[in-house]
């Protein structure tokens, strides 16, 4: 089984990753590596800085995620600053407060997740990179609702569910609609026809 380290210390995004993973690739997480600076103009460039940070640091393929959640009826926000939001040192809860706030008087509470994964060996240039693109389309509730996940799960509710929030589900059943599982069964699939 290949090993493959996995660029965060979100212990959700850990979790979650090794759940969908179970089989096919150890993921190992030291948390001990450096900090990355996020400021790509997009998702794929700041999973391709993470990615490639860990695996120079390591030694090793290294994998990162960067994902966003885009609002339509306030022009994408949060986007590729969804988990700073609020601010440079905020967490999950600042940003959902500051998300339903500016979300109080919008009647259109369209939105997407996106979750781009990208695969990258030591000194690999991002054109090189492999990178994995899933999306899960939704509302923006008008309160929070629910107590499992993590980052924006209490306040998106997936089209194609049946009408509760992320948080409301179990890992399960949000990995049947996550845009993160629609990557990672891409990147699964990959891993799968390198091995």
């Amino acid at each position: 089984m290949r090993t493959i380290l996995l660029a965060t210390t979100n212990q959700g995004k850990i979790t979650e990753i090794r759940e969908l993973l179970a089989g096919i690739a150890e993921i190992i997480s030291p948390g001990n590596l450096p900090e990355v600076f996020e400021d790509g103009e997009s998702l794929a460039e700041n999973a391709y800085k993470k990615a490639r940070s860990a695996a120079d640091f390591s030694n090793m393929d290294a994998v990162a995620d960067d994902s966003g959640l885009f609002v339509d009826g306030i022009d994408g926000r949060p986007g590729v600053l969804s988990a700073r939001y609020a601010g440079e040192n905020a967490d999950d809860n600042s940003n959902r407060q500051k998300l339903l706030a500016e979300m109080s008087k919008v009647e259109n509470r369209k939105a997407y997740f996106s979750t781009v994964i990208c695969l990258c060996s030591p000194s690999q240039e991002f054109e090189e990179a492999l990178f994995f693109e899933g999306c899960c389309w939704g509302t923006i509730s008008h309160k929070e609702m629910g107590a499992n996940g993590f980052g924006y799960d209490s306040i998106f509710v997936p089209d194609d569910g049946d009408g509760r929030t992320f948080a409301q589900m179990s890992s399960a059943e949000k990995a049947k609609y996550s845009h993160r599982a629609r990557a990672i069964e891409q990147f699964k699939d990959a891993l799968l026809s390198m091995s």
